[in-house]
């Protein structure tokens, strides 16, 4: 179906669309807040529990392995059961999840929760975003897959916000059970959509799925849209892994996971796991102001993501990318000097480290942060595109994990400033590859981008 062709504006039913949007930004909430909140809970549950480095280090990272799990196994749950019923899984196992962190009795069962939260993350990632672009009229997709993006960093925020209302009294089990409240309501949520159209026409279900279109357009537009769907599912999908490693598709998959794994290793999830700590060794004695300096740096975040949303596609993926990987690099090198020379910034060696941690996530916010999963959706074929974005998922998740389980090892190990150099070199290397394997996809058609593997890169 050509763009001429889209449903006009004026047949979408908002208050159908209302809801689909309170599903992406619920979804993206749940996200961000069940990463984010054990940044400042971890000061605490590490009291509570008398944890070892490595085991702060497992209970941060375990929801990164449940998440890959999630992952993996959502996708083709949400093929064989439904994107609707999937969710329902996904939202009642971030509920049990937020109800059982608070009332764990030992760290053995906090870890079993957060590994139920990290299923729970994987299933919505994957879900959430599909069952949105296909449910949402096309004048509105873009937009509202665009703010399932944007409400993961809102999620980081209330989380951090969330750690600094009850830092005072130490309250680490109120701060895991705030989470249950949207829990909840993305379950009741959920139960009053319906299925995705394009999902029930897979399933020969055609008279539900008109029924479904009908909800939000008219007679022509849903036929309109059901011809779209009918199309679509005559390309044949290709179902094997082993494809990806195929000459016409191994440039897209080195540009999709190659620059998610970056996107890790220059130290973002250090920043939102562990940032009160960083700022407690920067020079910031109280922990309640260690966290608020982190929910600054989260506000920073949701802020500075509204840039990147707004100047994509107007000036393009390498310009945003060249500037602010470029003033993450300058940023922590400057966060690492300042970590050497703390003597040189007299009494606020606390207020540089606060400075440039705001610089650095800005200048991540703008650009690898949204633009990582925008390439990673543009470079693959239709055929392969589900594979290959799971495979990017792989790559991102397990880097990360990687990266949150060595961070305060690697700090004994190496010291605070040579952590931080050891993440600008990362930056660096990502200058290399933008600059050399990154193609500039702004304004070009999808197959345009990858039918034409060995100049993916012009």
């Amino acid at each position: 179906m050509s763009d001429s062709e889209t449903v006009p504006q004026t047949h979408v039913r908002r208050g159908f669309i209302g809801r689909v949007s309170l599903i992406a930004g619920l979804g993206g909430i749940l996200y961000g807040f069940d990463m984010g909140i054990i940044a400042a809970a971890l000061i605490f549950v590490r009291e509570s529990f008398a944890l070892s480095t490595q085991m702060e280090e497992l209970v941060v990272s375990v929801v990164l392995v449940g998440a890959m799990s999630g992952a993996l196994a959502g996708g083709s749950i949400a093929d064989r059961i439904g994107r609707r019923a999937t969710l329902l899984w996904g939202g009642c196992i971030f509920l049990v999840g937020s109800l059982l962190a608070p009332l764990s009795p030992n760290v053995a069962t906090l870890i079993v929760a957060r590994g139920l939260l990290g299923i729970a993350i994987g299933f919505t990632s994957v879900t959430a975003p599909v069952y949105v672009s296909e449910l949402a009229p096309p004048a509105s997709r873009g937009m509202l897959i665009g703010l399932y993006q944007f409400a993961l960093t809102l999620g980081i925020a209330f989380a951090d916000l969330a750690g600094y209302w009850l830092a005072g009294q130490h309250a680490w089990r109120w701060m895991f059970g705030i989470g249950a409240v949207p829990a909840a309501l993305f379950v009741v949520l959920i139960l009053t959509l319906p299925e995705s159209p394009r999902w029930l026409f897979a399933q020969n279900r055609i008279a539900e799925a008109q029924s479904v279109l009908r909800a939000y357009t008219d007679e022509a537009g849903a036929a309109l849209l059901l011809e779209d769907i009918r199309f679509a599912l005559q390309i044949k999908m290709e179902r094997r892994w082993s494809v990806l490693w195929s000459p016409t598709v191994r440039k897209s998959l080195v540009i999709a996971v190659g620059f998610t794994v970056l996107q890790q290793v220059t130290g973002i999830n250090t920043i939102i796991y562990y940032g009160p700590q960083i700022f407690s060794r920067a020079g910031i004695a109280s922990d309640k102001n260690a966290i608020f300096a982190t929910l600054l740096v989260a506000v920073t975040n949701v802020l500075a993501t509204i840039i990147a949303l707004v100047l994509v596609d107007r000036v393009g993926r390498k310009p945003l990318l060249y500037v602010g990987v470029g003033g993450m690099t300058v940023s922590l090198f400057l966060l690492a000097y300042s970590f050497h020379n703390q003597a040189a910034f007299g009494a606020a060696p606390g207020v540089v480290a606060t400075i440039c941690l705001m610089i650095y996530i800005t200048c991540f916010a703008f650009s690898m942060g949204p633009i990582a999963w925008i390439l990673v959706s543009e470079v693959f074929p239709l055929r392969v595109r589900g594979r290959g974005v799971a495979a990017a998922s792989i790559g991102s998740g397990a880097s990360n994990f990687l990266v949150s389980l060595t961070f305060l090892s690697l700090i004994k190990a190496a010291g605070n400033s040579w952590t931080f150099i050891i993440y600008g070199i990362f930056c660096i290397i990502t200058l290399l590859f933008v600059r050399f394997v990154v193609p500039e996809t702004k304004g070009r058609e999808l197959e345009s981008i990858s039918s034409v593997p060995n100049a993916i890169a012009q």
